[in-house]
């Protein structure tokens, strides 16, 4: 591991739990043992630093989701992939502060637009992957032809984020659970050509 990389991994869980204002340049040296000085050789601010840090949360938390995704057969299954991987998402990434693209959303809206920016697309990536895989669905005769995929992508996203600030709220993962219950057997089971 080099020192970007060890950088990086001590304080993603910093930058994740206090957010990019609560995180001082006192917790980076802090978490590290480094000083300002070799923070700051390897990375260029800040901002660079909080950038690369969700990257790196997205990597472990989100990532592995689209790779399950895409290694998935047929769009329902692709669905049903999904709410899996979302019920065991809070276990997943309760010690590391909760789910990185909500926090950093949240977090930087009105303070760092290049972080926020980064969240909003992978906000937009989501809609647009839920999107296609419901329009595929419609393609391959296994969802309902009037079905609106964007809208039904943004109400699962929804359910999905939701669900997850109120799990991280309440420390209490049954929010995910429940929401996920009700994609499955309300919203995809709605447009499903064959009903089950």
């Amino acid at each position: 591991m080099n020192t970007s990389e060890y950088i990086l991994d001590k304080v993603a869980p910093i930058f994740n739990r206090q957010g990019y204002i609560g995180t001082s340049l006192s917790d980076i040296t802090n978490a590290t043992g480094l000083t300002k000085g070799a923070i700051y050789c390897n990375f260029s601010n800040k901002e660079d630093l909080a950038l690369k840090a969700f990257q790196l949360n997205v990597s472990l938390a989100i990532t592995p989701l689209f790779k399950l995704i895409a290694a998935t057969e047929g769009c329902l299954n692709k669905l049903y992939a999904i709410t899996n991987y979302q019920r065991a998402y809070y276990d997943l990434v309760k010690d590391r502060g909760g789910c990185p693209m909500l926090r950093v959303s949240v977090d930087t809206k009105f303070n760092n637009p290049l972080l926020f920016e980064a969240a909003q697309n992978l906000s937009a990536r989501f809609t647009s992957g839920l999107t296609n895989i419901i329009q595929e669905g419609i393609l391959n005769n296994e969802i309902l032809s009037d079905t609106d995929a964007l809208k039904n992508a943004k109400i699962i996203l929804s359910q999905i984020e939701g669900s997850s600030l109120l799990a991280f709220i309440h420390n209490d993962p049954e929010f995910i659970i429940n929401a996920m219950d009700f994609i499955d057997s309300t919203i995809i089971e709605s447009f499903k050509k064959v009903k089950s």
